[in-house]
Formats: C-alpha cells, sequence, structure tokens
C-alpha cells in the first residue's frame, strides 16, 4: 500500500478530502434545556449567597458601630456609679471641716469614725475588698514585703504585721498590702 491510497488520510489522486468521523459529542437539545436550567439555577444561587453576604457584611458593620459607641458610653459614664458612692463621704468630710473650729475631739473623731464607714460602705458596694494577710503566709503576688523582722512567735516567712492594707477589685489586685514578714530567729 501507498501512501496515497483512499483510506489511509491522505488525499487521493482524484483531489477528494476524506472524511474523518467524529464521535457524536454534540449535545442533544434536551441536554442543553437542562444544562441552560442549571446555570440559571447557579445564577440564582450566587445572586442569593452575594445578597447573603451583603446583608452579613452590613450587620457587621451595625455591630461594630453599636460596640463603639457602647465603648465610648461606658468611658463616658463608667465613673458615674464610683462618683456617687463617693459622694456621701465628700458631703461627710465637708460637714468634718465646716464643724472643726467649735466641735470637741470626740465629736470630731465620731465624725471621722463614720465617714470612714461611709468610704468603706462606698467602697464596698463597688467591689473593692482590703487585704489583710495578717499571719498568712507570705504571697509576693498580693504582698509587698517592707522588711524583715525575727521573730520567736510567728512561722518563718508569714506576715508578722500588716503596715498598710491592700486592695483588690472584683477579685483583681489594685494595691499590694505592705507587710512585715518574719524569719527565723539568728
Amino acid at each position: 500500500m501507498s501512501a496515497n491510497e483512499p483510506g489511509r488520510g491522505v488525499p487521493a489522486a482524484t483531489g477528494a478530502e476524506p472524511t474523518t468521523l467524529m464521535p457524536d459529542s454534540s449535545p442533544s437539545t434536551a441536554e442543553l434545556e437542562r444544562l441552560q436550567q442549571a446555570l440559571v439555577e447557579a445564577d440564582q444561587r450566587a445572586r442569593n449567597h452575594y445578597e447573603q453576604y451583603l446583608r452579613a457584611a452590613a450587620e457587621l458593620e451595625n455591630v461594630r458601630k453599636r460596640a463603639q459607641r457602647d465603648i465610648e458610653a461606658a468611658n463616658r459614664y463608667g465613673l458615674e456609679k464610683f462618683v456617687a458612692e463617693l459622694l456621701p463621704v465628700k458631703d461627710s468630710l465637708e460637714l468634718a471641716v465646716q464643724s472643726a473650729g467649735r466641735a470637741d475631739a470626740g465629736s470630731l473623731r465620731e465624725g471621722q469614725e463614720a465617714t470612714l464607714q461611709l468610704l468603706s460602705r462606698a467602697l464596698e458596694k463597688l467591689g473593692v475588698t482590703a487585704i489583710d494577710p495578717q499571719g498568712e503566709p507570705f504571697d509576693p503576688a498580693r504582698h509587698e514585703a517592707m522588711m524583715a523582722q525575727e521573730s520567736a512567735t510567728a512561722e518563718p516567712n508569714s506576715v508578722l504585721k500588716v503596715v498598710q492594707p491592700g486592695y483588690e477589685l472584683n477579685g483583681r489586685l489594685l494595691r499590694p498590702a505592705r507587710v512585715i514578714v518574719a524569719r527565723a530567729p539568728a
């Protein structure tokens, strides 16, 4: 067989082009309609998802703005409760100053004690508690050692004396208690 024979894919001497048969891959009308319907549905789902995305983005922005407003309001008005609790203490101190010249020592002391009680109650309402570690083991996270003193009666590394009480606000340390720590006698 020569290369010019018909059926080999090479043109014959007659000048006619050979016909190559391709597998039938052209979709039918029903298949085209199904694909077009699937495309329309996919396009609709894409639009729905995009709308949901826009709504979610807008909601997120609203939440962010609302949180920002809440933070600003908390910063602006957060001290309101604190100030309201301390105003009676201020009033009591003003009365003490006004009556200082004509009051005796006993009534001045009573006034100071009443003012201290007002202040203690106000701090308690605000969640402030005193740290009084007398006799407890020394804790450097809650106590500040002012000095160490020998003691035959106290346990070594325990708080022998509280120089200044510490304070916590809702369980968070505001100021450590200043203490004298016991050490074993030499």
